[in-house]
């Protein structure tokens, strides 16, 4: 039972039923993959004068591949520069930041993926170091003191995915549970990062965040 109710919840940031698990799983799919056009649009608001945006993305997590075309077509729109790095190693990491200070980029869009997230620490300090207005796809990188994220709210997420469980437990088959949708998300701002990097977040958009880090 244990391995049955574990394996019937997934986080998945693209369709379920384009990478089949939907067929035989249930549990919450997120966005996480999915908002590059958003965020750039909200960092946009933040650098308005940015030509050119670095976006990383990990190679080897499928769902990435959408990343660089819904990042190229908002760039597109907004008159940006996309730089597309990819890493998928630590060292990897460091050599996309080595490129971003090489290549004089404006601004950073981070694509969700959970290496990355694993990586959040050595990702923002980085970012700090080379003070680089930067945006994410989850809460975490700005509770470590990132700039600014959006993205699914993650406490609705796993409490969806909770609630599935418990369903589970009380003897619900999982082929018979539809697949959820987290559609909740969150604003997440950094005052301090910003100013630490010489930028100043205007009232208008902090007033639009769920919550602002003092």
């Amino acid at each position: 039972m244990f391995s049955r109710v574990t394996a019937t919840r997934f986080r998945s940031a693209t369709s379920p039923a384009s990478t089949g698990l939907a067929a035989t799983f249930t549990g919450v799919s997120w966005f996480t993959t999915l908002i590059a056009s958003k965020g750039l649009g909200l960092l946009h608001e933040l650098v308005p004068n940015a030509r050119l945006v670095a976006v990383l993305t990990n190679p080897r997590l499928p769902e990435s591949a959408r990343i660089p075309t819904d990042a190229q077509e908002a760039a597109r729109i907004l008159g940006q520069q996309l730089l597309v790095l990819n890493a998928s190693t630590p060292s990897e990491i460091d050599a996309a930041f080595a490129t971003m200070r090489q290549r004089r980029a404006d601004a950073f869009f981070v694509g969700g993926d959970p290496f990355f997230s694993s990586r959040r620490q050595r990702i923002v300090a980085l970012t700090a170091r080379d003070a680089i207005p930067a945006m994410y796809t989850n809460r975490e990188f700005v509770e470590e003191g990132g700039l600014i994220s959006y993205g699914n709210d993650t406490a609705d997420g796993y409490r969806r995915a909770g609630v599935y469980v418990g369903r589970i437990l009380n003897g619900a088959s999982p082929a018979d549970l539809p697949v959820d949708q987290a559609t909740k998300f969150e604003l997440v701002v950094n005052v301090k990062a910003g100013k630490a990097i010489g930028l100043t977040i205007p009232e208008s958009f902090l007033a639009r965040a769920d919550e602002v880090i003092e």
